[in-house]
């Protein structure tokens, strides 16, 4: 076979490093985006940030008085206020927030407190510093300390302690733990037994308790003010028909107790009073808090969107490298950086752009949903946003993924105004969504010694128009995390 040259002319697609950049940036969340901004930051010189996320917080100085961790020091010049923005292709700057709102009101920020002038003897100069938490087990063992004082039983109470889970529960069996304890030790199981009440007799009432219906017991017998027939009608549910309460099967409970409606309402108003968790309250769990990335306000016009000014940072091209580089006339590495540079700011305003014609768009559409509430929401899908905006649906789903909105009705993500709908009889359509929020209305309004059965919620939908099947029904209620018609029935 022949070897020859031949040339062809073709199309096809390919994604450059800059597409490759703007679509990972549009994808990432308000979180995501700034750990990968620090990113870029350290290992590019030519790009820095003018706006200090640090800007409003405040440090303790050494005095003890509060300062603003952006103040310089007296003669100190203020590079970064003091610089070029640069032009429009180097610099990404957000709009400056106006200092005082509609009302004339100026707004409070951190400064305020760092320009107040204390005097250095003022007990107010000196700011209260918040104690750290304590956990359960220090708790606990503080408690030991002042009842407990041989160390043979301090060394067996702190065992118990030690075996206690985050709630408050004994993990293991004293069985288990008298097992593994030395023989030359000589512990039986009543001196652990012994150790384990103890325990129990500790704040919070229930802790060192082995399943739920101890949990509750312990905490029965300690309440004060409580009569004893309620007392003892308490204890004999918890500890012998927990599991029949929990169905809130009312009738085989009356049954089984010898006891009316009115000892069972008040034994049952005492058993909610318990604790089924008594050292959740010691938990050093950390909220996590979303922050939104557009707000939705009401204006003379309608509803408007804006970019929330907190979440953009503000990115320029560093001029002293910039000059250098035109100086000598171009460095491979540095023009390379550059136009890095260059294309990470373009493609943040990109970005941020494409969220807010994205978000002004969804708001178009679920107008009666900011005016009236979740019932009054419309089925949309992403090709109709799409369709409106000339972009593709996998740029509506990354656009709407983890990026979130403030309303006057709530934090929602981008996602939560999309749904499928359902056909309604007069052959219109409804959001489920929609749905779902009546489903939550008219279990809300019902009453709890009749609750309403999924059939039924279906039924009154049926009667409002809305062909919902009682499957459907008992879906969506148990997204919306309620329990069923027989966990809601009360006395």
């Amino acid at each position: 076979m022949k070897q020859s040259l031949q040339l062809r002319v073709s199309q096809h697609l390919a994604l450059t490093p800059q597409l490759q950049q703007s679509i990972r940036l549009l994808q990432l969340s308000t979180l995501e985006l700034h750990q990968e901004l620090e990113q870029m930051l350290t290992d590019n010189p030519l790009l820095e940030r003018v706006d200090d996320p640090l800007d409003h917080s405040v440090r303790l100085l050494a005095d003890g008085a509060i300062g603003a961790v952006g103040t310089t020091p007296e003669g100190a010049s203020e590079d970064a206020n003091s610089a070029p923005a640069g032009d429009g292709e180097g610099s990404f700057d957000a709009p400056e927030t106006p200092a005082a709102d509609t009302n004339g009101e100026a707004e409070w920020s951190f400064d305020d407190v760092a320009r107040t002038a204390k005097a250095p003897d003022d007990d107010d100069a000196r700011p209260q510093l918040e104690a750290q938490e304590s956990t359960l087990r220090e708790h606990l063992l503080e408690q030991m300390r002042v009842t407990v004082r041989e160390l043979r039983d301090r060394a067996l109470v702190e065992l118990i302690i030690d075996a206690l889970d985050d709630n408050g529960y004994m993990e293991e069996s004293l069985d288990d733990i008298h097992v593994r304890m030395p023989e030359e030790l000589e512990i039986g199981l009543d001196d652990l037994t012994i150790a384990l009440k103890l325990v129990q007799s500790f704040d919070p009432p229930g802790v060192g308790a082995r399943d739920a219906a101890e949990c509750l017991a312990l905490q029965i017998r300690r309440m004060p003010r409580v009569a004893m027939v309620t007392r003892r009608l308490a204890l004999a549910i918890v500890e012998k028909h927990l599991a029949m309460f929990a169905q809130r099967d009312f009738n085989k409970l009356k049954k089984a107790l010898d006891c009316d409606d009115e000892d069972l309402r008040e034994a049952q108003c005492i058993i909610r009073q318990c604790n089924p968790h008594p050292g959740a309250s010691f938990a050093s769990d950390a909220s996590d808090y979303v922050v939104p990335d557009v707000i939705v306000k009401r204006t003379r016009g309608g509803w408007q969107v804006m970019l929330n000014h907190d979440v953009m940072p503000r990115l320029r091209i560093n001029s002293l490298y910039a000059n250098i580089l035109k100086q000598s006339k171009g460095d491979g590495s540095l023009t390379s950086q550059l136009q890095e540079a260059k294309w990470l700011i373009k493609n943040m305003r990109q970005r941020f752009d494409t969220i807010l014609r994205v978000a002004q768009a969804i708001v178009d559409r679920q107008r009666n949903f900011f005016s009236h509430g979740a019932v009054a929401m419309r089925p949309l899908v992403l090709r109709e946003i799409a369709d409106t905006l000339g972009l593709h649906e996998s740029t509506i789903s990354r656009v709407t993924t983890q990026k979130y909105m403030l309303t006057p009705h709530g934090m929602f993500e981008l996602k939560y105004f999309f749904g499928s709908h359902v056909a309604t009889e007069a052959g219109g359509e409804a959001s489920s969504t929609a749905i779902r929020a009546l489903i939550k209305q008219l279990i809300g309004a019902e009453d709890p010694k009749i609750p309403f059965s999924d059939s039924k919620i279906a039924d009154m939908l049926g009667e409002q128009g809305m062909v919902v099947a009682r499957r459907t029904v008992a879906k969506y209620r148990e997204a919306l995390k309620i329990p069923p018609v027989n966990l809601r029935k009360s006395l």
